[in-house]
């Protein structure tokens, strides 16, 4: 029996050769070109778990696709799921709850919580797909004054390795619920999840450019600063290709509250070239964001690191404030008590990698991860050995095995 009999699902097949197949196939990264064995389009939790089942009878490898943002390699001869079209949102806006299918976005959650004074933790780009985020960890502007994304999801619906359709919560499949919250999505495959939402409507954010003549003294100034501020105000500061330095900032509160917070570190900056810092809807705040050619978290950042840092060439450099109640979660993702992170956009000069090797983890993180061998150091050791034991238990076969952490059934062997 062919694939296509095989499935008999109510979305769509494509395969190749088929009208629609070149646009199905695609993720968002342009450097990848995949060729997958066959495109499924699924219309609902039922479609998915046909997919996995025919998946397992062909011998096919599987993997899943919403808006290809968290595509990390190409998926030649696997049977291809793409949940673009499941994006039901629902708000319960007495609950403080939205649940969300695997094809719905972050623009479509805010524009459905907004009325009701309510947001979702999402991330800089209103586009990402909510389910791949959250599932990553979902680092957000709102992060330090209410957890990563992965952190406000209560329920999952889950189709698993076997085909079983499951919820998965705190008193259901609780160690699936774990895994789910931050560790991936190679343990099922999420039709649904159910995430708090957050009476928040504006929010005080934008960015202070200035020149770059006082880069150290700022960054300098900045890793005392953070030790100083409230968990409602999270900051970037960037060094930018075009030579200048940038404050970007977020303060879910009064908008004079947060002048004056900022004011004492662009005092030391220097005098501003511009300023768009301003009271927004929530929805509207596009705070963007470096490409992580290079990721680390730092526990400090010395004046070595800072020195190279200000003298890195051609790079655009982003140092984050992380801490507040990222650091007092204890879910799955990320190693929790670094305060900062520092991007690349691209790879860095030596000297900037021994100050990153001194003062670093060494760590990853999901949602910003371009190496897809390095998911172990998204984790903290322990994390990362309790994931692989919930790889084992859930997918012992690693249907999976495409998605990310990929590395963690081979690990648990």
């Amino acid at each position: 029996m062919s694939i296509r009999e095989t499935l008999r699902t109510s979305g769509p097949v494509f395969l190749p050769g088929d009208d629609g197949y070149d646009a199905h196939r695609r993720p968002l990264d342009p450097t990848l070109d995949p060729h997958p064995a066959a495109v499924v389009r699924a219309a609902d939790a039922t479609d998915v778990r046909k997919a996995v089942l025919a998946a397992r009878r062909h011998e096919l490898p599987f993997a899943v696709q919403a808006t290809g943002h968290g595509t990390h390699r190409a998926h030649d001869g696997a049977l291809l799921l793409h949940t673009g079209a499941m994006a039901t949102v629902l708000v319960d806006p007495v609950r403080r709850v939205a649940r969300v299918g695997p094809g719905a976005r972050w623009g479509d959650v805010l524009r459905a919580a907004a009325p009701f004074g309510l947001a979702g933790l999402a991330g800089s780009a209103p586009d990402v797909g909510v389910v791949g985020y959250t599932l990553g960890g979902g680092l957000g502007w709102l992060a330090r004054r209410h957890g990563l994304a992965a952190d406000s999801v209560l329920r999952a619906r889950v189709v698993t390795a076997d085909g079983r359709l499951v919820t998965a919560d705190a008193d259901h499949h609780p160690d699936l619920f774990w895994a789910l919250r931050g560790g991936g999505g190679s343990y099922g495959v999420v039709t649904a999840l159910d995430i708090r939402l957050y009476p928040v409507s504006t929010v005080y954010a934008g960015a202070v450019t200035f020149g770059r003549d006082r880069a150290a003294e700022t960054l300098a100034y900045y890793r005392r600063w953070i030790e100083r501020v409230p968990d409602e105000l999270s900051t970037a500061v960037l060094l930018t290709r075009d030579g200048s330095l940038v404050v970007k900032a977020m303060y879910a509160g009064d908008a004079d509250r947060g002048r004056a917070l900022l004011a004492p570190l662009w005092r030391v900056a220097g005098p501003a070239v511009t300023d768009d810092m301003r009271v927004v809807d929530y929805p509207d705040a596009a705070m963007g964001g470096a490409f992580p050619r290079t990721f680390d978290q730092v526990r400090s950042l010395d004046d070595d690191l800072v020195a190279a840092l200000v003298a890195e060439p051609d790079a655009t450099v982003e140092i984050r404030h992380w801490g507040g109640r990222i650091a007092r979660d204890r879910g799955a993702a990320a190693h929790r008590d670094a305060p900062l992170s520092v991007i690349l956009d691209t790879v860095p000069s030596p000297r900037t990698a021994t100050a990153l090797d001194r003062c670093g983890l060494g760590s990853a993180f999901l949602n910003f991860l371009y190496d897809p061998s390095r998911t172990a150091a998204a984790f903290t050791p322990a994390n990362w050995a309790a994931l692989r034991r919930v790889k084992a238990a859930h997918d012992p076969d690693n249907v999976f095995g495409l998605a990310v952490p990929p590395a963690a059934v081979a690990a648990s062997a």
